[in-house]
């Protein structure tokens, strides 16, 4: 075995079985820690990655919302989870077309990972933006915000409970012959009551909610707008969501701890819900395809093909039909776009009012 599997062991073997939520936080620490992942030689890709139309027209939804703000200057332009930066950099790049925000925007990219702080470093060199970087989102100056979080929620770990013929009852990581398997604890969940459905799953983002609950909290304060995009769906909702990709392939989440990307869907409903809660106003969510198409996408993809090669050309017919390919499991469809922003905020581009209003 590898030496952080060997360690994930050993903590069991003298602590006893740990929950799915612990065993995903030590393993997404340790994953982010040691590896740049993205790319086709890493285990996954991002949108970013697959065409600089989705970060630029990230960056003009940017400058509407600031300007829909009333310009404020300084305005925190900020990501969760930059990634190689990739995003931030064509965001950057469609923002120059107004020098007035540029002037007003000072980047903040919260990132714990050395290796892709580096990557991010290096993308954003040539930027002219004033940068810093942030272990969390309460290290970012107070003042207006626009934040964007692409793939990071469904990173956070989340709690997993089953449903049996004693209640809902946690799952947890143990051991068996030094082979990680999942349990369940003895003893029920009591507040939750009894399950209609055995072995159904109840999954509960406590991390992420926290996060929401933090960022709507600043944003009601301070002012701004934040777009999450992520997989993920309109809860309420069971089933076991949790997966793990090793070299762009699904493999068992428990086969290879910490070397493996381990992510679970989002919980659209419970981060609205947050939101709300924090006297945020929440915008959708709408599907990626959806919300993309509203933006411009394909002007934008016109646009680069009149100006490109007959292989680049295809290049880009493929990329957009990957950002907004529809079915369960087409980006478009699968992907999901949720904004959150101060009261005063009534419209956002490419995002309609809630059709399921989040319940507070």
């Amino acid at each position: 075995m590898k030496p952080f599997a060997n360690t994930l062991r050993e903590l069991i073997a003298l602590e006893g079985p740990i929950t799915v939520e612990r065993y995903m936080s030590l393993c997404v620490r340790h994953y982010y820690a040691t590896r740049d992942p993205l790319g086709a030689g890493g285990d996954f890709t991002t949108a970013p990655e697959i065409s600089q139309m989705f970060g630029e027209l990230i960056g003009l939804w940017m400058l509407e919302a600031w300007s829909a703000m009333g310009r404020p200057h300084p305005c925190r332009l900020v990501e969760l989870g930059p990634g190689r930066g990739t995003l931030m950099a064509d965001l950057l790049r469609a923002t120059g077309l107004l020098p007035d925000f540029r002037a007003a925007a000072t980047v903040h990219l919260v990132e714990t990972s050395p290796a892709l702080r580096l990557r991010q470093q290096a993308a954003l060199a040539s930027s002219g933006a004033s940068l810093a970087w942030h272990d969390s989102l309460e290290d970012v100056p107070p003042g207006p915000l626009l934040l964007v979080a692409n793939e990071f929620f469904d990173a956070l770990p989340v709690r997993q409970l089953v449903a049996t013929e004693r209640g809902w009852c946690e799952r947890l990581v143990g051991l068996e012959d030094d082979r990680l398997i999942f349990g369940l604890r003895a003893e029920p969940e009591r507040p939750l009551g009894n399950p209609l459905r055995l072995g159904d799953v109840l999954e509960w983002p406590a991390a992420s909610v926290a996060v929401m609950q933090e960022l709507s909290g600043r944003i009601a304060r301070d002012g701004g707008a934040a777009l999450v995009i992520d997989y993920g769906y309109w809860g309420p909702a069971f089933g076991d969501t949790l997966q793990a990709l090793k070299a762009h392939a699904h493999v068992d989440p428990l086969e290879e701890p910490g070397d493996a990307d381990l992510t679970a869907h989002v919980d659209f409903q419970r981060l609205a819900q947050a939101a709300a809660e924090a006297k945020a106003r929440v915008h959708g969510p709408a599907a990626q395809g959806g919300f993309l198409a509203a933006l411009g996408i394909e002007a934008r993809a016109a646009a680069l093909k009149a100006r490109a090669t007959p292989a680049q050309a295809a290049e880009i017919d493929r990329a957009l039909h990957r950002l907004t390919e529809k079915g369960p499991k087409g980006m478009g469809e699968l992907f999901k776009v949720l904004a959150v922003t101060h009261g005063d905020l009534e419209a956002v581009p490419g995002l309609p009012a809630p059709s399921h209003p989040p319940t507070v």
